[in-house]
């Protein structure tokens, strides 16, 4: 694949009051689906998202959890964390505004604007809404209540530093109007205009004093940077800018972004405050920021308030990773709020993923193997329907690139599974079961089917950016492997005469639509039993750090060791492992023999999982391997290692495994 150069994409970092919900989600899911076809295109991809981790809120909810605000930032951006991590993003850099790197370099920034005039010292006066930690003037309350979240707001007057905001917009103005593609969609760039910069800018407070949890100003004690300044400069300070002029070859290769992508509520910070901010530093300004609609739930926004809640940890642990993932990238409109529930998610995994691919994937398999053994020959035996097909498999990449090219996903997303329809037609005109019946059109049936083989690779190959698990699948069961995109405008590159996986994998089963219904009201019922308790638990998102703890079954009690140094863990090296083939050991009722490939050498270990792994279970699975484990003859077997394995209360076993898809023999440190 040629390289076409660096592309960097950043999203919102998201705020650590407490867990964010699937509608936070959705962001980081977008952009990764984004960085992914970027990279299959040929870019030198740099993809940043990260935790916004200061400000009165936060100062609050740590002091109602009874920790620091530190303790409680770092256990929420954990978790928040855990969720790109669960949704299989492929994120380079996950930033931290308590990182003392960011820390450090804000100060600095602060400083020079400062220095350079463009921050003045006075006094803030007006309504204060502490939940978005924002000064309003009456004329701007609506209902005599906060514009941003419509709750109640209070007098308060405060020192505090301002930036002056009138200095810049009419740079900022021309900027906007002479690059059209800068604010995306155009709806967007009409509302900052109209709205904000054509009736004139306020200076913008930029320091506080009323609370301490914040960045110092080091050349003033007392007050803290406040958050737009703070949070909106870790888009430079995360790839190495230096306020004082030693910024990193890191950030000269990757400044100025290609995109921010951001939630619309957050359009007027990232548009207005973030440009300005970087004309006074002397900085380019980003090439794109494109606000994207909200993923709202049975037509309403997400809320603690309005009990509808859905975190992504639940839709994953039921529906399953990448339909998750295509849910939302599909279910979103390019400017208007999508709609989620348990019913609709359902309702797409059961007619797209199970029946449009799922089905086309197995039948394709199936053929192969019940008429040819599983080998796919092209025999030449063409007719005109195999031209249609054709065409639109090699056009495919075409049109799915101009719709990402204007972040149109959901339209590319659709053009993907356009072609996996087309096949599904194909094989409805072909009747690949009738040509089975006659001995000479052999020829034409294994030419069917190799139409079809051949159509998938370029389908899994689209597919991979939105759905990287199931793509993998798909080229892993017609014993392939994923093709760069320059390939995927040629039709016939699948090897004649390869052979297609013996048993095909069903890669999504179809859902009992009431089971769906009763989970989700499983989950609601919990979570309107945890409000009434005054326990939100997994219910508030903004709840304290008990919201993190799992709450699913008996807690299990587990006696502590002796404390040992950093010196002795050092000691023992873990190894992701692959389990190759396993089988139980003759005369124990526990153990199994698993040989498990870890990097170039494989090691045969003993465990006693017996009762909870069958054989055929631990075959293909990744896990974490002590390796250097004083090798022990167990039943008569040489054991080399130990599988690690996490136990519940009840005495449940499960095998430890990486949540991102790791080679065999990376190691864990």
């Amino acid at each position: 694949m040629e390289q076409k150069g660096k592309y960097y994409i950043t999203t919102a970092i998201a705020y650590t009051s407490g867990k964010p919900h699937i509608g936070n989600n959705y962001e980081i899911v977008m952009a990764d689906c984004i960085a992914r076809f970027k990279r299959k295109e040929g870019y030198d991809v740099f993809y940043q998202t990260g935790t916004d981790e200061h400000g009165q809120k936060i100062e609050l909810k740590a002091q109602e959890a009874g920790v620091t605000p530190q303790e409680f930032v770092d256990q929420v951006a954990g978790v928040i964390q855990g969720m790109c991590d669960l949704l299989n993003t492929s994120y380079d850099k996950f930033i931290r505004t308590t990182d003392k790197v960011h820390e450090a370099q804000v100060q600095k920034i602060f400083k020079k604007l400062y220095d350079q005039g463009d921050i003045y010292k006075g006094a803030y006066e007006g309504m204060y809404c502490t939940p978005c930690e924002s000064f309003w003037t009456e004329s701007q309350l609506v209902d005599g209540k906060c514009p941003d979240c419509g709750r109640e707001v209070k007098p308060a007057r405060e020192e505090a530093y301002f930036f002056r905001m009138s200095k810049y917009a009419d740079r900022l103005i021309k900027h906007i109007n002479e690059h059209p593609e800068f604010i995306q969609p155009v709806s967007r760039k009409n509302e900052m205009m109209n709205n904000f910069l054509l009736p004139g800018l306020q200076d913008l407070c930029v320091s506080r004093t009323s609370f301490k949890w914040g960045i110092p100003v080091d050349f003033d004690p007392g007050h803290v940077v406040y958050v737009w300044l703070d949070a909106l400069s870790n888009y430079i300070t995360g790839i190495g800018y230096d306020a004082e002029g030693n910024s990193t070859e890191q950030y000269k290769k990757l400044w100025p972004a290609d995109l921010h992508l951001i939630g619309k509520d957050i359009i007027r910070f990232h548009t207005i405050y973030w440009p300005i901010f970087l004309m006074a530093l002397g900085e380019p300004l980003p090439r794109q920021v494109f606000g994207h609609p909200w993923l709202l739930m049975g037509g309403g926004k997400m809320g603690k308030s309005r009990g509808n809640t859905v975190y992504v940890d639940d839709l994953v642990d039921f529906f399953g990773v990448d339909a998750v993932r295509y849910y939302v990238l599909h279910e979103m409109p390019y400017e208007n709020d999508g709609n989620l529930t348990w019913e609709l998610v359902g309702e797409r995994v059961n007619s797209d993923l199970a029946n449009t691919l799922g089905n086309l994937v197995n039948r394709t398999v199936s053929m192969s193997n019940k008429y040819f053994e599983g080998v796919v020959s092209h025999k030449g035996a063409e007719e005109p329907l195999d031209q249609e097909l054709k065409a639109v498999a090699t056009a495919a990449l075409g049109r799915v690139t101009e719709k990402m090219a204007d972040l149109r996903v959901a339209d590319a997303l659709t053009e993907i599974f356009a072609l996996f329809k087309r096949c599904n037609k194909y094989i409805d005109e072909t009747e690949p079961w009738v040509l089975a019946k006659d001995p000479a059109k052999a020829d034409r049936l294994a030419t069917v089917l190799y139409n079809l083989v051949e159509s998938l690779c370029i389908g899994a190959s689209l597919l991979q950016p939105f759905l990287p698990e199931t793509a993998e699948k798909i080229v892993g069961q017609l014993n392939t492997s994923l093709r760069d995109f320059d390939q995927l405008g040629t039709f016939g590159l699948y090897q004649s005469g390869g052979r297609v996986t013996e048993k095909p994998e069903i890669l999504f089963a179809r859902l009992d639509m009431k089971e769906v219904a009763e989970r989700d009201r499983g989950i609601s019922e919990a979570m309107e039993k945890a409000q009434a308790a005054g326990d939100s638990g997994k219910a508030d998102q903004n709840g304290s750090l008990k919201e993190m703890e799992d709450s699913s079954g008996e807690a299990p009690s587990v006696e502590a060791k002796p404390e040992i140094t950093y010196e002795d863990f050092a000691k023992l090296q873990f190894q992701v492992g692959e389990i190759i083939s396993c089988e139980a050991v003759k005369k124990s009722k526990k153990l199994l023999v698993s040989q498990v490939k870890i990097g170039s050498q494989v090691k045969q270990i003993v465990s006693g999982i017996k009762a909870h792994y069958t054989p055929e279970e631990m075959v293909g699975k990744k896990v974490m391997v002590l390796v250097n484990l004083k090798p022990a003859t167990l039943a008569g077997v040489l054991s080399e290692g130990m599988l690690l394995c996490a136990e519940d209360a009840q005495g449940g076993l499960a095998l430890m495994k990486p949540e991102r898809e790791m080679p065999s023999g990376a190691e864990i440190c």
